[in-house]
């Protein structure tokens, strides 16, 4: 390996799982170099399963006071010997890194740091959607447009589970501070209660602290499944190639569910713009309404009954 490449993605998880096509694009193009990743904690275990980079790299992301983690991250930029940064999280946090270089010269850099070598120009980057944004990046720095991502390393056994029959998916969870972006819990019970008429096992996912909420969606059905903090984000890869389909408010994993071309249902109020965050993916369905507690869950249980044709 010739040239050592490093690419900065901190995070969210649907944000990482968007840039997974700008991932496999870039390996393409440096095939016989040393990609390395920059990364969150809660993202590096899995980052590492994927096979596009040979080295993963935690950001401690320290602050601005913490002089101790501003010079770790300053030296391990400066002595790893870089030949080119592509910075896909182009936050504010990621673009002073380019300034670590200083008074050296900086790698080649795709991103928005002033000065950069590749810098993304486009003046309408902020109102494009963030998988066209990456590519209309990537293209700026001479990397071809990147391909859907592909899953086929994912093990999709799930014998682990214990899961005996066909189920969906639900992801009922989202940021505790956009409760607008959740439909509500009620919805959801209705739902699984629906889906296990149906003889469709629901499995609810989420954090730890979600658990509650999945043990309410499923208090009155035996046959349900509540894995609300016991996934990784792995496990997800594997859930999701098998689910009959997931269901879910505007979060992370439905990005990843979408990716992968499981049927999914991404729920949308008018808090977010699905034309600039939407998940992709060819089996894909989002229903928006102003206010998402209008939604009528028989208008989910409509998609399922197509998938399911039942």
């Amino acid at each position: 390996m010739s040239y050592k490449i490093l690419v900065i993605k901190l995070g969210a998880f649907g944000d990482f799982v968007q840039a997974m096509g700008a991932f496999s694009a870039i390996r393409k193009y440096h095939y016989d170099s040393e990609l390395v990743l920059m990364t969150s904690s809660y993202l590096a275990e899995f980052a590492a399963c994927t096979p596009w980079f040979d080295t993963v790299w935690v950001d401690e992301k320290p602050k601005l006071y913490n002089l101790g983690g501003i010079f770790r991250l300053r030296n391990r930029l400066r002595k790893s010997k870089l030949s080119r940064i592509y910075d896909l999280q182009t936050s504010y946090r990621s673009s002073l890194y380019y300034k670590s270089f200083w008074p050296a010269p900086a790698p080649e850099w795709s991103g928005i740091s002033p000065g950069c070598s590749h810098f993304h120009s486009n003046p309408e980057r902020n109102n494009l959607h963030t998988v066209d944004r990456l590519e209309d990046q990537l293209l700026e720095a001479g990397v071809m447009l990147p391909s859907p991502p592909d899953f086929s390393w994912v093990n999709k056994d799930i014998s682990k589970f214990k899961i005996s029959g066909s189920y969906a998916i639900l992801v009922p969870g989202g940021a505790k501070h956009r409760p607008e972006k959740r439909w509500s819990k009620e919805h959801y019970r209705s739902l699984a209660e629906k889906l296990n008429n149906k003889g469709i096992i629901p499995v609810v996912i989420g954090t730890e602290l979600e658990r509650g909420l999945g043990e309410f969606i499923l208090e009155k059905i035996d046959s349900g499944i509540n894995m609300a903090g016991t996934t990784s984000i792995y496990d997800l890869c594997a859930l999701g190639a098998n689910a009959l389909i997931t269901i879910g408010n505007d979060t992370g994993p439905m990005h990843l569910f979408g990716a992968q071309n499981t049927p999914a249902v991404v729920l949308f109020s008018n808090a977010s713009d699905p034309k600039l965050c939407g998940q992709r993916g060819q089996n894909v369905t989002i229903l928006q309404r102003e206010n998402l507690q209008d939604l009528d869950v028989d208008v989910v249980m409509n998609i399922v009954s197509q998938v399911s044709h039942t």
